[in-house]
């Protein structure tokens, strides 16, 4: 069976904390993302070193390979929405299909080593961008393509929570393959 898409809007999670991973936005103030951006990096090398890294828990779920793979376009791709918030008053991002990425990319197939060492660097990229914001800049604002408003600060947030909440995703699924209880 083919992944489910994942439609929900996962924007409250600047409302409140996330019941399954635990990720609360109001733990990261604004001058602390980049420290969280490098914080959360640093867990996927020994997620994607480990012997199942290619192993899907179940047939709709993706493995830890593909989570990372994920990631890594997830930085690279809101680093670039973040540079644009930066250069353009008020944009509009073009929709982004992670799950036809995913699929186009063949996430599966690629070298987990590889993954890492590029989700580390896409990361670093990042946090060293949110580093650099100035005072006057974290009230800019960009918009998803549908509808979804971010300003540079909230945009930082909403982000991090996507690799925290894969880290704990990976994490279940190495459970289940292992044979331990969630």
């Amino acid at each position: 069976p083919q992944i489910v898409p994942d439609e929900k809007d996962w924007t409250w999670v600047l409302d409140r904390p996330s019941p399954e991973c635990g990720y609360d936005a109001s733990d990261h103030p604004r001058e602390r993302l980049g420290k969280g951006i490098r914080r959360n990096a640093l867990r996927w090398r020994p997620l994607l070193d480990r012997p199942l890294s290619d192993r899907r828990p179940r047939p709709d779920q993706w493995s830890a390979l593909e989570y990372g793979a994920h990631v890594r376009d997830v930085y690279t791709i809101c680093l670039g929405r973040l540079q644009t918030m930066l250069a353009e008053d008020d944009p509009t991002f073009a929709n982004w299909d992670q799950d036809a990425t995913a699929v186009e990319q063949d996430y599966a197939a690629q070298d987990p080593f590889q993954v890492a060492r590029d989700l580390e660097s896409a990361a670093i990229a990042f946090a060293e961008a949110y580093d650099a914001i100035e005072d006057t800049q974290w009230s800019r604002t960009g918009m998803r393509s549908d509808g979804a408003r971010f300003t540079i600060e909230s945009f930082g947030r909403y982000v991090l929570h996507d690799p925290v909440h894969h880290v704990w995703d990976v994490e279940q699924g190495y459970d289940a393959l292992e044979g331990r209880p969630a």
